[in-house]
């Protein structure tokens, strides 16, 4: 079997099933369609040949172990990716095949016309002159966050399988739910994952690799107001509404996500709802750095203090909670599997591009857990919306980097 024959075919597969997670549910997983689609994927690793296939019962994840046949003491890596879209539409993906794309023109995703990729939005199509595209319609996502790594995995896997002459390490493979609501990894259980190190494979474009993640935390400030006719309103309501304007006002203006890049931090409020009776406001906080990542937090709650005094009671609450920490505290103490990954795609030409990124990952939670979890390139761009877009060959470069990784592990244990 050629080494990806199967992997665009089983990414067109993976992506036309809805696996949209819920941030509103409580279950785990948050949806029943993430539930069905990991069953899927259970069978598929059984028919493939791997080992010990289950699914971690607290978490919803799908493991499988490939068994080692380099006969050395090759320390065992996984390669977790997970199968949740986003909070955009995600029923009826139509992906679009754009072959031999030249790097220069639009693309247009709909048949109307409608919804263009145009290259002065989005000027990283350039890069990818000669090379097959896959898109959306432009009326969904595309999914490639993270089923391009999905498909990376399993084609990598499929590939040892059907080459028992290529030597490797026990490798193990997770899929996992739930990445995008942020609760995911909260319940991945690390003792029976068991591996010394481990890989999200969940970035953007040839040649990401991350180990530094903002610190994560969501606020909510509730407010409670004071409602009265408007008649009679004269020093005598308060409107929770304007409170919360009030209480955002106070918020530094210039740590907006809109206003920040590189290391710099943010404040951002996502949602704001209420009436003049009770309002409710949700923040997200994020910092590279530990120690301002706390000082932010407590900053939030100082701005209630203050109104609270200025009342002369507690109309505004604050409740914070972390999650998740910047794994660089963690992959800074044993940079080995960064080291590896660097080294897999020096040999393979692939230049790493490694900077902080301005998010988080499931491995942020991982590395947290015993496992150092890093982040390689998947392959998508513009993730979360209709303009979705994954490189065939970027989706083959990555399986590559997961065989060469393989490989200069077993070497280095000789």
């Amino acid at each position: 079997m050629a080494k990806y024959e199967t992997l665009l075919p089983r990414f067109l597969k993976y992506v036309k099933v809805n696996t949209r997670s819920n941030p509103d549910s409580d279950t785990v997983p948050t949806d029943p369609k993430e539930v069905a689609f990991l069953k899927t994927l259970a069978t598929e690793l059984t028919n493939l040949g791997l080992k010990d296939v289950h699914t971690q019962a607290q978490s919803g994840y799908v493991v499988a172990t490939l068994p080692a046949n380099d006969d050395g003491n090759t320390p065992v890596l996984g390669y977790i990716a997970h199968i949740d879209t986003a909070d955009f539409n995600a029923e009826n993906i139509d992906p679009q095949i754009h072959e031999n794309y030249d790097g220069e023109s639009d693309i247009s995703l709909s048949k109307n016309g409608k919804w263009i990729l145009k290259t002065a939005a989005f000027p990283a199509l350039h890069n990818y002159k000669g090379q097959t595209l896959i898109t959306t319609d432009g009326t969904t996502l595309l999914g490639a966050d993270d089923k391009a790594g999905a498909a990376e995995i399993m084609t990598a896997m499929e590939y040892y399988l059907s080459h028992p002459e290529v030597k490797h390490g026990e490798i193990r493979v997770g899929f996992a739910p739930d990445e995008e609501t942020g609760t995911g990894a909260d319940h991945f259980d690390a003792k029976d994952f068991n591996t010394k190190y481990a890989y999200t494979v969940d970035g953007g474009p040839l040649g990401e690799l991350e180990y530094e993640t903002f610190n994560a935390a969501q606020t909510t400030v509730e407010i409670q107001g004071n409602e009265v006719h408007t008649a009679t309103a004269k020093d005598v309501m308060v409107n929770a509404l304007q409170v919360g304007i009030d209480y955002h006002n106070l918020v530094p203006a210039g740590d907006r996500p809109e206003l920040t890049d590189g290391r710099q931090g943010f404040f951002h409020l996502f949602k704001m709802t209420g009436t003049p009776d009770h309002a409710k406001l949700v923040y997200i906080i994020r910092d590279h750095d530990r120690k301002v990542f706390e000082q932010r937090k407590q900053e939030l709650q100082n701005i209630a203090d203050k109104l609270n005094s200025d009342f002369g009671e507690e109309r505004v609450t604050v409740e914070t909670h972390d999650q998740y920490y910047n794994m660089r505290e963690i992959l800074e103490k044993d940079m080995t599997p960064v080291e590896l990954a660097k080294a897999a795609m020096e040999k393979l030409a692939i230049k790493p591009v490694i900077y902080p990124v301005r998010g988080g990952t499931d491995g942020s939670k991982i590395s947290f857990m015993g496992i150092p979890t890093p982040n390689l390139f998947a392959g998508g761009e513009n993730m979360h919306s209709r303009y979705e877009f994954v490189s065939a060959q970027t989706m083959e470069k990555a399986v590559d980097l997961i065989l060469k990784i393989n490989q200069l592990n077993s070497e280095q244990s000789k």
